[in-house]
């Protein structure tokens, strides 16, 4: 098995020689900084206030594909121009949003001020039936991150992970808790502080990103870090949250290995390999922390099914809402900007039937570990 890696490290080579000036984090912003970001709005309300005038706030519209554009060497970006909502205390519609911003201005700026950290489940439910919902407060948080223009890492909120990883990394936590990710059959719960993690330490060869959990335990069930060792995977459970986002772009950033996807081959698979490669709409103007758009499609192929000949009966036929979610993403630049990814698309809106990754289980009980992710790997089995 010493060959096992060739085309991978040729890959990795090729990757560390494309590195330019945009594959870099955005800088964090001082403690200092933030309070006085925070102090400004505040003034802007109390002037208002002064002059007999009614205060509002200003936040960026975050949901439409209009405000943001493709940067190929970044992903999706916010346009310098975006149009903003207003917020006004004197107008039912938003008065009560505008009152929740400045609540939660209030927490940041004494969490910053005492170099203090809470999670977002704290800050909730110490007044639920104020926030109403978790969503709320998590939609109300990007604002200001974004108003404020601040990365989240530096309001000193965090959130809970809900992603795992596993292989060969160890690191230390921001405390000097140390981590070590190498157990064959566990995994590690992905830290709620990327910021803070520090000497990272992997030989690895190559990152895997699993889109489901069940898939991501089956890997670790089967020994898949062991029988490809060294590598390292990682899931977000589905839809990713921030941490595991930024834990994937700060292992590229350290590391420099490639990153590959494993998704299923359905339209909801490969926008979720698209929000770590590319970002997302909501969070562009934080996309130079979260996006790895050195990130390859490793499978499940589209063709893969005809490749393998899947059986027909393991194969899910099109919903109305799966043609509506690729008629979309094959209007997205990032996806029109890539003739193989197209072609992929193509041939599953061709065929209108989706395959989960279980669905290899049907060829043989460990064809996913043992035959399909091996030969991929060994071959160049990407795009």
């Amino acid at each position: 098995m010493a060959d096992q890696f060739i085309v991978v490290d040729k890959l990795r080579d090729t990757l560390r020689e494309s590195l330019g000036k945009d594959d870099k984090r955005q800088e964090d912003i001082s403690r200092p900084d933030v309070l006085t970001r925070i102090e400004s709005v505040i003034q802007t309300i109390v002037i208002s206030v002064s002059e007999g005038e009614a205060p509002v706030l200003r936040v960026m519209n975050r949901s439409s594909w209009d405000n943001v554009r493709f940067h190929e060497s970044v992903g999706l970006v916010q346009k310098t121009d975006v149009p903003v909502r207003t917020l006004r205390c004197d107008c039912p519609s938003s008065a009560t949003r505008f009152a929740l911003t400045l609540k939660l201005l209030s927490v940041i700026y004494k969490l910053v001020q005492s170099d203090s950290y809470a999670t977002k489940r704290d800050i909730y439910y110490n007044d639920p039936q104020l926030f109403g919902s978790r969503t709320t407060l998590d939609s109300i948080l990007d604002d200001i991150s974004c108003m404020l223009k601040v990365p989240r890492r530096s309001l000193h909120v965090c959130a809970t992970s809900k992603g795992f990883i596993s292989g060969d990394l160890c690191y230390l936590e921001e405390d000097g808790t140390k981590v070590d990710c190498s157990s064959s059959s566990t995994a590690v719960p992905v830290s709620s502080n990327v910021n803070g993690i520090r000497n990272i330490v992997s030989a690895a060869k190559f990152i895997l990103i699993v889109e489901k959990d069940a898939t991501f335990q089956r890997l670790l069930d089967d020994a898949f870090c062991t029988r490809l060792s060294p590598c390292i995977i990682i899931t977000g459970k589905g839809v990713p949250d921030v941490n595991s986002r930024l834990m994937v772009r700060k292992l590229w950033d350290t590391l420099n290995i490639p990153v590959f996807a494993l998704v299923d081959a359905d339209p909801y698979g490969i926008e979720i390999m698209c929000i770590y490669k590319y970002g997302s709409r909501s969070l562009a103007f934080e996309a130079h922390s979260l996006t790895v758009p050195s990130v390859l499609w490793l499978g499940l192929l589209p063709s893969d099914i005809q490749r393998y000949r899947i059986p027909e009966e393991t194969l899910i036929p099109f919903s109305q809402a799966d043609e509506s979610k690729i008629n979309s993403l094959r209007t997205r630049d990032y996806i029109s900007c890539q003739p193989a990814w197209e072609r992929e698309i193509e041939t599953m809106q061709r065929l209108k039937q989706k395959a989960e990754i279980q669905c290899l289980a049907s060829i043989a009980p460990h064809f996913l570990t043992r035959v399909y992710l091996p030969n991929k790997l060994r071959y160049g089995g990407w795009i």
